[in-house]
């Protein structure tokens, strides 16, 4: 079987249109991302694969990957403050906005902890926003393994233009490929 020049042409067109298409849903919608450090043990885990998607807003208790604003390097966090919400921990507890809400992602963590508290106990004056409600066009975020985290508490809210995208699917090791809940 030979091809003609106009079926090889038509060949030629697919295959860059293909690579285009993969191209930019890559760039625009997509892109995988390394686990690195262990500051969002037990959910993550070091050298795990997720896929970063780059739509949408982030909501409360999205994980996120952003450019980090203290290292050349970026982070993946869990988002518990949006602008305008008053955050506070007592006791371990997560209030936001006077109101108590249960974190059930650290619930193995807390239950594993030989003393004290794994948050502890804070408020956003406490931290280097510095403000009583987490600032416009910011996001407040924390690392589920808090005693062992830099987010937040450390360098202050994250700023949207930084942010890359949400977390959900982790793709690699093949054996634990799942989707994420809250």
């Amino acid at each position: 079987m030979t091809l003609n020049k106009n079926e090889i042409w038509d060949w030629v067109k697919t295959i860059a249109i293909a690579i285009l298409l993969a191209f930019a849903v890559r760039v625009i919608f997509l892109t995988p991302i390394e686990v690195k450090g262990q500051s969002m043990e037990p959910t993550l885990q070091e050298n795990e694969r997720m896929i970063v998607t780059k739509v949408g807003q982030p909501k409360r208790f999205d994980i996120i990957v952003f450019h980090s604003p203290v290292e050349d390097k970026d982070y993946i966090k869990r988002v518990i403050g949006l602008p305008g919400d008053r955050i506070e921990y007592i006791e371990d507890v997560l209030y936001i906005n006077g109101k108590a809400y249960d974190e059930p992602y650290l619930e193995d963590s807390k239950k594993s902890l030989a003393f004290g508290w794994l948050t502890g106990t804070f408020t956003l004056k406490d931290t280097p926003v510095n403000s009583d409600v987490v600032p416009e066009g910011h996001l407040f975020v924390l690392g589920d393994n808090r005693r062992h985290s830099k987010d937040s508490r450390s360098f202050g809210a994250v700023p949207f233009e930084s942010i890359i995208g949400t977390t959900k699917v982790i793709f690699y090791p093949l054996d634990e490929m799942k989707i994420l809940g809250n």
